[in-house]
């Protein structure tokens, strides 16, 4: 009842961007638009790519009327339009030519599905690399005319904390020396501080554990007594740190008040453990001082907490509460932990915010609210002193200085919680931990009652911190020449050739484990794609599941994920029956893609899937199926890149390194701003991708381009 009496005392509305849910995807729309771009090509001739050449004399209307209605009416409107067909429930007969500039979502995935191969459909004539090119910048000359005249990014709606940052901010307020609850979603844990980012370099040996599937990873030293609110789920194909996601109900709220408590009332809230003890919560030896000693420490308390200078009449509210406590002859430290109660449950803490803007468009972010940008992105939690201090002196924004602190907290040992939140989640290895291939087709991959999956999950995020640390190019995350994996796991590997480590038993740790950095030698294995975890939580029980694959492929790799199933489409039967026993898995697939309407997705994640076919469904290697038909892993990549086999794969994504730092960059811009990118962000990620691919493509490069970015340093908050 005390904290909720201080708290109403102290907390009043808080002046905030109002909240808001990103627009659905219009993809669909944009390919049934492109679709109408392709058919004016075939159709038009030399004239017509003249007027698309034409820089905006004239306007998006007049070009609409004069070359895309014709095409419509001519050799589109049978699908959209004519006689009430509107497949995909678009009908361009009523589409108005303003459109074609006023809707900027739309010109942008228009441009994306169009420069990524995707249209016109497998069937239809195809454009000429040189026409399809010259298309997108045109169509893009047209975007960017669009977003400068608006000049409005995505809005991130306010939103509160998830429980990985607010475990993470409560303890930098406070100093702890345990963590306050256990967090499983922090899928790896370190062991022997073997995590040294100053140094620029990851030792060969590391010792790690798997906190959801290994044994006794969750048994840490932490608060007793004190539980975490439920786990924050990722968004799709996002990421659990997205303002759409993360509302606040009246139950987590009580949640919230009661986590507060429980927090400062823990018997484990003592002097070791909090490192702040000292300054704070320890009583002047003179009482008379009491009064005053509070106003000082609170102060710098309340700004580090609510990042941001607190407000004379919030720190007079909570120096009230103090008094009366101390009038009523509480104990000094007691009414200190009953104001930390108070600050770690109210809003001003928990919610993360841009303050509203008297501008309907962009505005740049004030000098806290970047401090806030930069440190929930690469810590996860409160800016420290140092950022607070130049936030205060107006100097952070400045760039040579804002690099200068991206670099000091890209090799300060925080950031290694970027590296237990933002990998796992970008390649969705959370999948992991419910994939259960059958016992009986894959007894290996079980030992005591565990799961290989508990070796593999640590495999690609152990190669994430490396490159990451020693800030290597992101195409090792394509195609690695090293490795970390455990003896287990490298003789899971031996049907590549993969040598068992010298000296090393292929047994099974189910606690701490010992991973070694090895070459890869066999570029079959190697980097994120091929990896064992990737393999096997993309398919199923009994079977590999191609298309799972593909779509994960055009997801994380490519920021290019397809667009669900119809509803009424039925999945393939794990098991084939009759005829189809005898058929390749391509095969089957193919009769049931023409038996429904997935063409157009399937033509872009097919591909991506088969070419990983070789693999089965616990990341082993096979030439052939069960029933001794032989493998078909080939394909082509954007319409242009053919292989026939994984390696060949890789080097076709490497051929197109661009297209994966670019989505590579958006993962990164959204998790960053937490929403999603939208077609004002789309030249700041051209611009990102250019420095990157100047500087070989290197990580912290990239990262920081991120940072420097106009999306990161502007906000959308209209009141």
């Amino acid at each position: 009842m005390q904290l909720l009496e201080l708290l109403s005392v102290i907390d009043e509305p808080q002046s905030a961007s109002p909240g808001g849910i990103p627009r659905a995807s219009s993809r669909r729309r944009a390919l049934a638009y492109l679709i109408l771009f392709v058919c004016t090509i075939a159709t038009f001739t030399t004239p017509t790519l003249t007027v698309a050449q034409d820089k905006l004399i004239r306007t998006s209307a007049e070009i609409y009327e004069s070359v895309f209605r014709p095409a419509f009416q001519s050799h589109c409107g049978k699908c959209h339009g004519i006689d009430g067909v509107e497949e995909g429930d678009v009908n361009l007969m009523e589409l108005d030519g303003d459109q074609l500039g006023g809707d900027v979502e739309m010109l942008s995935s228009l441009i994306k599905v169009l420069d990524l191969g995707e249209m016109p459909p497998e069937g239809e004539p195809d454009l000429a690399p040189g026409e399809r090119q010259r298309l997108v910048v045109e169509l893009k000359k047209i975007l960017k005319f669009e977003v400068q005249k608006t000049s409005t990014y995505e809005q991130a709606p306010i939103r509160r904390m998830n429980r990985f940052q607010y475990n993470n901010a409560v303890i930098d307020l406070l100093d702890l020396k345990c963590i306050v609850f256990t967090l499983p979603e922090r899928m790896m844990r370190e062991h022997k501080q073997y995590f040294k980012p100053a140094s620029g370099k990851m030792p060969n040996v590391v010792t790690v554990g798997n906190r959801p599937l290994g044994k006794s990873q969750m048994i840490e030293r932490r608060l007793a007594g004190v539980a975490a609110f439920p786990q924050d789920l990722r968004a799709e194909h996002g990421f659990d740190n997205r303002g759409d996601h993360l509302s606040m109900s009246p139950l987590l709220m009580e949640s919230f008040l009661k986590l507060g408590q429980s927090i400062t009332q823990s018997p484990d809230f003592v002097q070791r453990n909090v490192g702040v003890w000292q300054t704070f919560f320890e009583p002047p030896q003179d009482r008379g001082q009491w009064k005053a000693s509070v106003r000082a420490r609170l102060n710098p308390f309340l700004t580090r907490a609510f990042r941001a200078p607190v407000a004379s009449d919030v720190l007079e509210r909570y120096t009230k509460f103090a008094d009366a406590q101390f009038d009523q002859g509480v104990e000094f430290t007691n009414v200190m932990k009953a104001l930390t109660a108070a600050v770690v449950s109210s809003p001003r803490f928990f919610y993360l915010f841009d303050k509203a803007s008297q501008k309907e468009t962009s505005s740049v972010v004030d000098e806290f609210e970047l401090a806030s940008r930069m440190s929930f992105f690469l810590w996860g939690s409160i800016p420290d002193q140092t950022l607070l201090d130049l936030a205060r002196k107006g100097e952070l924004s400045s760039p040579e200085i804002l690099a200068g602190q991206y670099e000091r907290m890209i090799k300060d040992k925080k950031i290694k919680r970027f590296c237990d939140s933002f990998p796992s989640q970008w390649l969705q290895l959370e999948r992991i931990i419910s994939s259960i291939p059958n016992e009986d087709l894959f007894a290996q991959f079980y030992f005591s009652k565990y799961r290989d999956s508990m070796h593999m999950l640590l495999e690609p995020l152990l190669l994430f911190e490396t490159v990451l640390i020693e800030n290597l190019p992101i195409t090792q995350l394509i195609d690695s020449d090293f490795t970390y994996r455990s003896n287990r796991l490298q003789n899971s590997y031996s049907e590549f050739g993969e040598d068992p480590l010298k000296g090393k038993k292929a047994g099974g740790a189910v606690g701490v484990l010992t991973f070694n950095r090895i070459p890869v030698t066999d570029r079959r294995t190697g980097g994120v794609i091929t990896n064992a975890a990737v393999m096997t939580m993309t398919s199923g029980p009994d079977r590999t599941q191609p298309i799972t694959r593909g779509a994960w492929v055009a997801g994380v790799i490519f920021n290019n994920p397809p667009e669900p199933p119809p509803a009424d489409v039925p999945p393939l039967a794990e098991k084939p029956v009759g005829e189809e026993s005898q058929l390749t898995l391509r095969e089957r697939l193919g009769l049931h893609r023409e038996q429904s309407n997935c063409k157009g997705c399937h033509e872009q994640i097919d591909p991506l899937g088969f070419a990983l076919e070789n693999y089965n469904p616990i990341g082993a290697w096979r030439e052939e199926y069960a029933n001794g038909r032989e493998i078909d892993t080939a394909g082509v990549l954007f319409r242009k890149h053919r292989f026939n086999d994984v390696v060949e794969f890789k080097d076709a994504i490497l051929e197109e390194k661009d297209r994966f730092a670019r989505g590579f960059a958006e993962h990164l811009m959204s998790f960053a701003l937490a929403r999603e990118t939208g077609a004002a962000d789309q030249f700041a990620l051209d611009q990102i991708v250019e420095a990157t691919a100047k500087d070989d493509y290197k990580i912290q490069t990239l990262i920081k381009h991120v940072i420097m970015s106009e999306p990161f340093q502007n906000k959308t908050t209209p009141k």
